[in-house]
């Protein structure tokens, strides 16, 4: 059932299956909808001075939730507003002269349709994050990347409220503490994204392209440039090529993206693996190699069950853990441990997943 509360939509026993890309996840106590920032704000610190667990959701398209639900408050962020700041100055030395704009976006705005936006605009900078589901709130939150980007390049503050401290706080990208796949923010429920800022250049070329599939589908080489409309073009022909955009008759869309991110190595360990594993550069003496290889050459190929009919991996990429229709999360989580202890046991590799994990573990 559902009634209105002021101008806040609440319902309770709703189903968070439906709150998430996969499709999964039991019953919420109770779930309200936050159409600004200062309903955002007062919902969670109502729920907070009554000792009421809250789970922020955004887009569900990073969330696995249990079967048993989740026993307290939702809260769903939808608030919605841009911000363009054209005069902003861009932040070193080597790109001052390109001038630059500072776009805020509210963390309930699509991401994807914000980056559709820059790219109208010719603002560089995020034409290769095309195509991830979820909202703006989340992408510093686990420093989202795809084809050789990240959030972290152009993030350049996150607002947030501090439920420790019951206050706005507001972090520079240096204090926000990116790193691969992480920040301060990930893996902690103590801060409530509300708005971020991203630091953008101006021009009708993308940034220099870091991703060799990428560059080969533009037919440039590594560190050339493209256009930023066809850089947006070329990532989403990839992506709906591997399943990862959004399509609700696409059974392989039924996932949380990459289940499990890339592994960063020590020297040792990547050395150990097969002459063909690939390797990349990580910083510090660190290598990192592909999740979805080591999936492949484990022995799991794609649309691999395990005798699970209800899910799979992916039958267009082996990183993507889907719901074929009727699963359940426990299927998930089955299959998703049989893939991390198989790569272990042929490759001495811990794979760590990426979405966050509600009420269950792997």
């Amino acid at each position: 059932m559902s009634a209105g509360v002021g101008a806040v939509r609440e319902t309770f026993d709703l189903p968070l299956a439906g709150l998430t890309t996969l499709r999964l996840g039991g019953p919420a106590k109770r779930v309200v909808e936050a159409t600004t920032e200062d309903e955002l704000i007062g919902l969670v610190r109502d729920c907070d001075d009554r000792g009421e667990p809250v789970l922020v959701v955004g887009g569900g398209s990073n969330l696995v939730v249990g079967d048993s639900g989740f026993d307290g408050t939702v809260v769903r962020v939808a608030t919605r507003g841009i911000d363009v700041d054209a005069s902003a100055s861009c932040d070193s030395d080597a790109l001052a002269a390109c001038g630059g704009v500072l776009l805020t976006a509210a963390a309930g705005e699509p991401w994807d349709d914000l980056v559709a936006y820059t790219v109208e605009n010719e603002w560089p900078g995020l034409e290769a994050l095309s195509g991830i589901p979820g909202l703006v709130g989340a992408t510093p939150m686990q420093n989202v990347g795809a084809y050789g980007q990240e959030v972290a390049q152009t993030v350049w503050t996150v607002r947030t409220y501090d439920r420790h401290d019951r206050r706005v706080r507001t972090f520079a990208n240096a204090d926000c503490r990116f790193a691969y796949r992480d920040s301060r923010f990930k893996g902690s429920d103590r801060y409530v994204v509300l708005t971020v800022s991203y630091q953008l250049r101006e021009g009708n070329l993308g940034r220099p392209v870091a991703y060799a599939e990428l560059a080969r589908r533009l037919g440039i080489a590594v560190g050339e440039r493209a256009p930023l409309t066809e850089v947006r073009a070329a990532v989403l022909a990839l992506r709906t090529g591997k399943g990862m955009v959004l399509d609700a008759d696409d059974h392989d869309t039924w996932s949380a993206g990459s289940f499990f991110t890339n592994p960063i190595l020590t020297e040792a360990q990547a050395a150990a693996l097969p002459a063909d594993a690939p390797r990349w550069p990580a910083g510090d003496g660190l290598v990192k190699s592909s999740a979805a290889w080591l999936i492949e050459h484990a022995g799991f190929g794609r649309g691999y069950t395990g005798g699970r009919g209800d899910v799979s991996l992916s039958t267009k990429h082996t990183l993507a853990l889907t719901n074929r229709g009727e699963a359940s999360t426990a299927d998930l989580l089955g299959l998703a441990r049989e893939v991390r202890d198989g790569v272990r046991a042929a490759f001495g590799v811990e794979l760590t997943p990426e979405p966050t994990l509600v009420g269950c573990a792997l």
